[in-house]
């Protein structure tokens, strides 16, 4: 069922300028709920209930795997086995194949994706060795956490 959220105004019996209130009209059904109750509160004003909403969209759209994983620790399993090759998001062997998300997108199997990410380190492709035998799957899922939120935030520094 789709959602389609439109503001109209509404005049305020105790203020006279016009306020915004927001109506959520369910667009398959064609049925408008009830409107919120006109607030004291200034309209910039953003209530706990709206950023515990943000932070569960932010982490339903993130892959399943990076809200779980340690970015803490992937960092550590990056500066102490990927750095020697990737310092910094670059690649000391093929410079265009970057940790960048470009990059990723263009060279990495299966394209920008966390799964492909976390394949690449468990198998290795060219030079890049495997890691499966080398790091546990926690260690694994954490860099490649790590990899993606840096590349999707454009967080390399060069």
């Amino acid at each position: 069922m789709a959602l389609m959220i439109r503001a109209r105004p509404v005049a305020a019996a105790s203020n006279p300028a016009r306020r915004v209130v927001f109506a959520v009209a369910k667009q398959s059904r064609g049925v408008t709920a009830a409107a919120a109750p006109e607030s004291r509160a200034p309209a910039w004003s953003v209530s706990a209930a709206s950023l515990l909403s943000a932070a569960a969209v932010f982490l339903a759209a993130a892959p399943p795997s990076l809200a779980a994983a340690d970015l803490a620790l992937g960092e550590q399993v990056f500066n102490g086995n990927c750095a020697a090759c990737h310092m910094g998001g670059r690649n000391s062997v093929i410079s265009e194949k970057t940790l960048d998300k470009a990059a990723l997108e263009q060279y990495l199997e299966g394209g920008f994706k966390l799964e492909a990410i976390i394949y690449q380190v468990e198998n290795g492709k060219g030079a890049m060795p495997a890691w499966a035998d080398r790091l546990s799957e926690e260690e694994i899922q954490s860099v490649a956490a790590f990899v993606y939120k840096q590349a999707s935030e454009a967080l390399w520094r060069y």
